[in-house]
């Protein structure tokens, strides 16, 4: 055969499979991303049999994970790292969490190590050792961390904006004569994830003998939102005091509206500060591991003169100085 027509054939080859390759991941990650999909991994729980209980502590952690005589600084930053899997629908214990966090670090130190000790022959010093363990830390811990903490903003965010809507489906299933428990359980039918979830875990606990005003509680505190807080009062003081539930959540779903506009007003009028903050705080990081990655040498070439420790030491404070000035200067409360 004539080797244009060969090369031809194999041109076209090529092109149909990456034609076929991207569709298949378009069509993965649609699906994925469908705001539309009527059934969210807790009605999948369900349909694989994991019934009752069973159900239910699969979708949360029946108790704290956090190892009990912590110190309270590592108390409050173990049960902070329990919240945050929560949110980030991550099912993994703290202990194992904490474990992973210190052994990965410490076996990418060892293996730089080893690798400049017997493949690159540089000889290993001080600073050699200090420059290769803030790699380390940063790839074995800090981006871990980082990307679970993205997890976890992005399905609260989801979570800020769906509260309004599930607000007024439960009042239209007050409107329409259900009691509140029904409500409750028409928006883990009605809304996507990940909110739907969360009001089955509240079903599912007040079904198993919880109080709803505690089961509620927990989900605020889960995801520790205000607006979650304020639905949880006013079902508390309405069921004591009596009155129109109906209307009263009416009125908070149109606070929480109204609050939501004037956030995103801020966040609007502070975008380019919050801009600036990202930009400054993600790219010395992302540049030093990138260029420690393709070319360590840039770094251990000098990592052991006399002023590589005092200039190193004097950067790291200098950057965690303006990561926390500048997180304070953006982060507005409304």
């Amino acid at each position: 055969m004539n080797p244009v027509w060969i090369r031809t054939l194999a041109l076209v080859c090529v092109f149909g499979a990456v034609v076929l390759a991207a569709e298949v991941l378009v069509r993965a990650y649609a699906a994925r991303r469908s705001e539309t999909k009527a059934i969210h991994w807790r009605l999948s729980a369900i349909g694989a049999g994991r019934e009752g209980r069973g159900q239910a502590s699969g979708l949360r952690r029946d108790a704290s994970s956090v190892p009990e005589g912590l110190p309270p600084t590592l108390d409050k930053l173990a049960h902070a790292l329990e919240r945050m899997l929560f949110q980030a629908r991550v099912s993994m214990a703290i202990p194992r969490l904490m474990l992973l966090l210190i052994v990965a670090p410490l076996a990418i130190f060892f293996s730089f190590l080893l690798l400049m000790a017997a493949h690159w022959g540089v000889g290993i010093s001080f600073g050699r050792i200090v420059i290769t363990g803030t790699f380390a830390f940063l790839i074995g811990a800090v981006l871990p961390l980082f990307v679970l903490n993205w997890k976890a903003e992005r399905n609260r965010k989801k979570i800020e904006d769906q509260f309004p809507v599930a607000l007024d489906v439960f009042v239209r299933g007050l409107r329409a004569g259900h009691p509140i428990a029904a409500a409750l359980d028409l928006l883990t039918v009605e809304m996507t994830e990940p909110i739907g979830p969360e009001f089955g875990i509240v079903v599912d606990e007040v079904t198993y003998g919880a109080e709803l005003r505690d089961a509620l509680q927990g989900m605020a505190e889960r995801w520790d939102l205000d607006d979650m807080r304020m639905f949880v009062v006013s079902l508390s003081v309405q069921s004591e005091t009596g009155g129109n539930l109906a209307e009263i959540l009416e009125n908070l779903s149109k606070v929480i509206r109204d609050r939501h506009s004037m956030m995103m007003k801020v966040r609007a009028l502070s975008s380019e500060g919050r801009m600036t903050a990202m930009m400054l705080t993600i790219l010395p990081i992302f540049t030093f591991v990138l260029l420690f990655t393709l070319n360590p040498s840039f770094f251990l070439d000098v990592a052991n003169d006399s002023m590589f420790l005092p200039g190193f030491a004097c950067l790291g404070i200098l950057y965690l100085t303006g990561f926390f000035v500048i997180r304070r200067m953006v982060n507005l409360k409304v």
